[in-house]
């Protein structure tokens, strides 16, 4: 695979998770990485990104609680999710974005208990 997430699971609300993200070595050129989620019946959504710069950027709903980093010599991004919320519960994807081109994770699973 192009990319694989991994750090998804089952946690408590209040708790925390941290998600992995790895671009295969045949992957050049990456201009951002970002994290989307998709909880059932909705759209998916930006959660954060963050350029190869190290701009970041965030959803509203995830500020002060989620950070995103990234080790671009590894061409791996993390999201570390602290606080976390049942709304929160949703396919996590990872999207690496080069020129003109994009690659996608398969996704892992978050899911928040109440």
């Amino acid at each position: 695979a192009q990319v694989v997430e991994s750090g998804g699971g089952l946690v408590q609300a209040g708790g925390s998770l941290r998600l992995s993200c790895a671009a295969s070595e045949t992957i050049f050129g990456i201009n951002q990485f970002n994290w989307y989620r998709q909880a059932p019946g909705k759209q998916r959504e930006l959660v954060a990104g963050i350029s190869s710069g190290g701009s970041t950027k965030y959803a509203d709903s995830v500020k002060g609680r989620f950070t995103i980093s990234s080790d671009n010599a590894k061409k791996e991004v993390y999201l570390q999710m602290n606080s976390l919320k049942p709304e929160d519960t949703a396919i996590y994807y990872c999207n690496i974005v080069l020129i003109g081109y994009g690659y996608w994770g398969q996704g892992t699973q978050v899911t928040v208990s109440s």
